[in-house]
């Protein structure tokens, strides 16, 4: 059966029932159907002076066409955590309707491990997105009625850098020309789209710790310079009130469960390549509020999820986490290993031997950068060979790692109950999680660190445009924010042919752009856009609808 048609046979908990297992109480339920509810942020209010739970992040090696199943574990390994007796929930981000409608799919889970209602939360959910969408698209629309209006504020057309945006892949509108048609049209300028979940708005509303903080933090977004070079804001635009309202629903997080009921906390979605890639703030502080073991995940692998979970949320959010699981698939190291997606069933030792650098260059920087207990999950294939199993935990205990196998996808928590053994086992320990790098390091300083010490590359080189724009930031306020890279997700470094465990390569920072409210700098590189496009067959074309209004072909 495709995952869809095991999410549709699922007889889901009314969502009131999944509140009670997680400890919610129905004055904080405000709900969204049968199956769907916003958690009232009160509920964190209210439990501040409790202890938090355990918290686990799941990250992965980095991405190939062959899958790793990231989201797949973090799901399976709730169910099975709570099948091991333990309170658990998960704390997860939502999808993009860009993926799911594009090549890479959704944000739900597959086979055996998946949160549901599947097409619901794939889809326009809880509406969270939108509004988003319609804050950003608000705040642009007033920057341009600012112009027309006589421009009050001196900004100059051609420096303004706050983008509309829409949460679908859509290339033709990188790059557009607005205000044609006359006078009364507004000012006739050059302006660009980029997706939803790359803008700063979803940015600030993951890393925001209440609403009056969100407001605070909308206030802040750099829009446009004057034509003396000072900065224009959303404040100085009178935008960030207006911009709150349409967001004071979308800042509670969504509670929905899993296909064996178990709660699940959705909230938030930013791209792990060209944003911070993590769930709310909120959402993963509520989920350490009313659990003793929390799972999360990070975007693709951990040189971009997990380094901007350790580097950016948890700075903000001050968290310490207990556990890191690794999910890597024996075909996906293979891919590495220089095998081509047709020929990754075969068993091809050499080849895996190759692409496990890839995994220990991963491994690696977790312990020994981040000093945090850390255990390799391998993603269950039919496929998989003993002896190929057995090079990669030989290969992992050298690095004083365990090994499990998690089949989820097949079993559900029946096949994750290993590794739930094991998380719960390293949870115990005692860690001594370090940052990355300090605050009062230059901007120079921490990419460099991130470079050399997280991607393995030689240095930093800067453009031109770079250069001048570093010039700028050093010698503001905004010089001690941490490093947000937007960057491929297919290498460890900035060139995506470039796969395993590449090294003697520079990354090229092309565009270095304050992100004041969401409290970090992006450094753009290599060729990464804000605004993907769709494939040459995207996956909207295989979605419908049945003649019982069921959805089909989605995943």
């Amino acid at each position: 059966m495709t995952d869809i048609q095991i999410a549709q046979k699922c007889k889901m908990e009314t969502i009131d029932k999944i509140a009670q297992k997680a400890s919610i109480d129905d004055k904080y339920l405000e709900m969204y159907g049968k199956y769907k509810a916003k958690i009232n942020n009160n509920l964190l209010k209210d439990k501040e002076n409790e202890r938090d739970g355990k918290l686990i992040l799941v990250t992965a090696i980095t991405p190939t066409p062959a899958g790793e199943g990231k989201t797949t574990t973090s799901i399976g390994l709730l169910d099975s955590l709570n099948a091991f007796g333990k309170k658990a929930i998960a704390a997860l981000r939502e999808p993009s309707l860009g993926p799911v409608f594009g090549l890479k799919g959704g944000a739900t889970g597959g086979g055996y491990a998946q949160v549901v209602p599947m097409e619901d939360i794939n889809l326009h959910f809880t509406g969270d997105f939108h509004a988003i969408s319609s804050a950003c698209n608000l705040l642009a629309s007033m920057i341009d009625n600012h112009l027309q209006q006589g421009n009050g504020l001196n900004i100059d057309p051609r420096r303004i850098i706050f983008k509309r945006v829409v949460d679908m892949n859509d290339r033709a509108l990188r790059n557009i020309i607005i205000g044609l048609g006359g006078k009364t049209n507004g000012v006739v300028r050059e302006a660009s789209y980029e997706i939803t979940v790359a803008s700063e708005v979803m940015a600030i509303l993951c890393l925001s710790k209440d609403l009056f903080d969100l407001k605070e933090r909308l206030g802040k977004i750099i829009v446009a310079y004057t034509y003396d070079n000072r900065e224009v804001t959303a404040k100085d635009l009178q935008a960030n009130g207006a911009m709150t309202v349409l967001l004071k629903d979308a800042i509670k997080p969504n509670l929905v469960q899993t296909l064996e009921h178990n709660p699940v906390i959705i909230h938030g979605g930013p791209f792990a390549n060209i944003a911070h890639g993590c769930n709310s703030i909120i959402a993963t502080s509520m989920a350490l509020k009313l659990a003793d073991y929390v799972v999360t995940e990070a975007g693709f692998a951990s040189d971009l999820g997990a380094e901007k979970f350790f580097d950016i949320k948890c700075r903000i959010a001050n968290k310490k986490p207990s556990v890191t699981v690794l999910v890597a698939t024996i075909r996906a190291l293979k891919y590495h290993g220089g095998i081509k997606k047709e020929e990754l069933d075969k068993e091809d030792l050499p080849a895996l031997s190759k692409g496990i650098a890839n995994l220990l260059a991963h491994l690696s920087n977790l312990k020994e950068q981040y000093h945090i207990p850390t255990v390799v999950a391998i993603n269950a294939f039919t496929t998989d060979t003993e002896a190929e199993l057995s090079l990669v935990k030989e290969k992992c205990q050298e690095l004083g790692c365990d090994v499990v196998i998690s089949d989820v996808w097949a079993k559900g928590s029946a096949g994750g109950m290993q590794l739930a053994e094991k998380v719960v086992e390293l949870a115990e320990r005692d860690n001594e999680f370090t940052l990355l790098y300090p605050d009062e390091y230059s901007i120079e300083e921490k990419l460099d660190t991130i470079c050399k010490k997280i991607y393995h590359g030689n240095g930093v080189i800067y453009t031109e445009n770079a250069k001048k724009q570093l010039k700028q930031i050093k010698q503001s306020q905004y010089r001690n924010l941490p490093i947000c890279v937007a960057k491929t997700q297919y290498s460890l470094s900035d060139n995506p042919k470039l796969l395993a465990a590449p090294t003697n390569f520079e990354i090229t920072v092309k565009e270095l752009k304050v992100c004041a409210g969401a409290g970090f700098i992006v450094a753009y590189c290599g060729d990464i856009m804000t605004m993907p496009g769709l494939p040459k067959q995207p996956a909207a074309q295989s979605i419908d609808i049945d003649e019982n209004g069921n959805t089909v072909g989605l995943f």
